[in-house]
């Protein structure tokens, strides 16, 4: 294409300041970084580029990758027929269509994932939208919706964030999806599930959760990606994935930043 001599003319102008505030955002950065050292997300290590993991950090991570249950996303140790499901989720499926997770939640990743949670270290959000959308590609491709699992109003002002509504930012700017934040309204203030048996997390979360009002007519027939940090027994997930059922929506799936993974049962 040939430009005139005022297309050029004004084009000129725009490229040379575009270029000098490129330029300035590069001196700022080097000033910063000489300053405040970019460091390791996880041991505070430096490290060459901000919002990073060093060397031995990042190889202490576990990555979950196929072959996996089709529904609950648990990996198998060897390879596996397409569509195949371990023995937990045939003897009792999910209330959710299908899980998935970027992270085995293990001495590798505990320390990044509780410092993001209850640490303030929120500096590696763009990071975790990145492998969430990575993990939960098949997943993004499907979802009309994007939430996150809630907090209670009192745990939400102590914390000051809702580290799920962070990732499903994350996640969903990722995807060039519009994440719905406030889909989901908790009820009451549930005690905090660590400690607690897959039983005891069940009861401590039923009837917990529900769909705000005004959002259940644009829930209708839609698919919904929840989001979350850590998937443990599923308890939470399933609550949420129920009231979202029961409002309408047509199927949920779930995507976390980090999941536990016990000894495998057999597939089926």
């Amino acid at each position: 294409m040939v430009l005139s001599n005022s297309e050029t003319s004004r084009g000129r102008p725009g490229r040379a300041i575009a270029a000098g505030l490129g330029h300035a955002r590069g001196l700022l950065r080097g000033a910063t970084d000489a300053l405040l050292p970019p460091r390791c997300l996880r041991c505070n290590d430096m490290v060459d580029s901000p919002h990073a993991l060093c060397p031995a950090c990042w190889g202490q991570l576990s990555f979950v990758v196929p072959p996996l249950c089709a529904h609950c996303g648990t990996p198998f140790p060897y390879a596996q027929a397409a569509g195949a499901i371990c023995g937990a989720c045939a003897a009792a499926p999910p209330v959710y269509a299908r899980a998935r997770a970027a992270l085995v939640y293990d001495d590798g990743s505990r320390d990044l994932v509780l410092a993001f949670k209850h640490g303030d270290r929120l500096a590696g959000t763009a990071l975790f939208g990145q492998w969430l959308g990575q993990a939960g590609a098949e997943l993004l491709a499907d979802a009309d919706v994007v939430a996150p699992v809630p907090l209670h109003r009192w745990r939400l002002l102590g914390r000051r964030y809702n580290q799920a509504a962070l990732l499903a930012r994350a996640v969903a700017r990722h995807a060039g999806i519009e994440p719905v934040p406030d889909l989901l309204s908790r009820l009451r203030a549930t005690p905090s599930q660590g400690a607690r048996g897959r039983a005891a997390r069940e009861r401590n979360v039923r009837g917990a959760f529900a769909v705000r009002a005004r959002h259940r007519r644009m829930l209708a027939g839609q698919r919904v990606l929840l989001i979350d940090d850590v998937l443990t027994t599923g308890a939470t997930l399933e609550a949420c994935s129920r009231a979202l059922s029961q409002a309408g929506a047509a199927a949920v799936d779930v995507l976390t930043l980090a999941r536990v993974v016990r000894s495998l049962p057999p597939s089926i």
